[in-house]
């Protein structure tokens, strides 16, 4: 059932919100529209707040209905199979990222890691969400929060002491988010990512 698990937390992660939200809202392809990405910042940017709103909370909320049924699926009558569990968390971001229903490809995964954290290391979370509001607030940079943010919270499993497989897969579930992020890294680095509240010139 492990296989079965880990298929059914990446087709859970693959389902595209964004896109069916900007779709629901009158915008026929989001991925033609500002960043192309279907994320919960390109739909602001295009479709407005409401959309947004849904998109992110359906990104959250998929990132944990994938790890919550992957565990079930997985689990048999000596117990909870850890690294199964673990792998649903990386194979709904893995599906957020390079969905099935997009020609592979899809988001950034920080809300469907978010969501797939909580489920998994939920104390860790609230590392996380500690360095991405300190960071964001104090540079306004929402990239350079979510970027640390992930990655701090994957330390936080560590020193938490939440089991190996789930550590490793914060780890992996951090290690897609920043990879996703090199085009925010790049312009970081360049000095021309945007702020927040600032307009984006170029995607």
């Amino acid at each position: 059932m492990s296989a079965l698990a880990i298929v059914a937390a990446y087709l859970i992660g693959a389902v595209p919100i964004g896109y069916l939200v900007g779709r629901a809202f009158g915008v026929a392809d989001i991925r033609r529209h500002g960043s192309g990405n279907i994320g919960a910042t390109n739909v602001l940017r295009t479709a407005g707040r409401l959309p947004a709103i849904l998109t992110l909370g359906g990104d959250i909320a998929k990132g944990f209905l994938a790890v919550a049924l992957g565990a079930a699926l997985a689990k048999s009558a000596a117990g909870p199979d850890l690294a199964a569990t673990g792998g649903c968390a990386v194979a709904a971001v893995i599906g957020n990222c390079w969905s099935i229903f997009l020609g592979f490809r899809g988001g950034k995964g920080a809300a469907t890691g978010l969501g797939a954290m909580l489920a998994l290391v939920p104390l860790s979370v609230l590392v996380a969400a500690v360095v991405w509001l300190g960071v964001t607030l104090s540079f306004r940079y929402v990239s350079l929060g979510t970027l640390l943010g992930s990655v701090c919270g994957a330390l936080g499993a560590a020193i938490l002491g939440y089991p190996g497989p789930y550590v490793v897969a914060a780890f992996g579930v951090a290690a897609i988010i920043v990879a996703r992020h090199h085009a925010n890294i790049a312009r970081l680095l360049a000095g021309h990512e945007p702020k927040v509240g600032q307009r984006r010139m170029s995607a």
